[in-house]
């Protein structure tokens, strides 16, 4: 049976963008991580090792949008998933991160900007 883990609304404070400004004030991007998993062994042997520890996956996900600056949210949603998906060793079956940036530089009135990506094992 699949289950679903989920982290919503993960604030980190970073500095990416393409602007020289957002680089060097920063802004706070907040992440969407979805995994889904075998659930079974999880369920029935109540143990951590079977599933993915939602702390520790949102440790990984604020280290890394950190730690590694760059200019477009498109990347970063990527290297987010890639770490997401290949967190816990291979136990994770289908992986969905969205990042949003609500100080996006547009100068219009609007509520969030976002990039979603997923992916899924053969």
């Amino acid at each position: 049976m699949q289950h679903k883990i989920a982290i919503k609304g993960l604030r980190v404070f970073a500095h990416h963008g393409v602007f020289d400004f957002e680089r060097q004030n920063g802004q706070d991007f907040y992440i969407d991580a979805t995994v889904w998993i075998d659930g079974d062994k999880a369920a029935f042997s109540d143990d951590l090792r079977n599933t993915v520890h939602y702390g520790e996956l949102a440790k990984g996900l604020v280290e890394l949008t950190k730690n590694e600056t760059v200019d477009l949210l498109e990347t970063l949603a990527q290297r987010l998933l890639d770490f997401t998906f290949n967190f816990g060793g291979g136990i994770v079956n289908k992986a969905k991160v969205t990042v949003h940036k609500p100080s996006a530089p547009i100068p219009y009135e609007f509520e969030d900007v976002s990039v979603t990506v997923k992916v899924k094992r053969d």
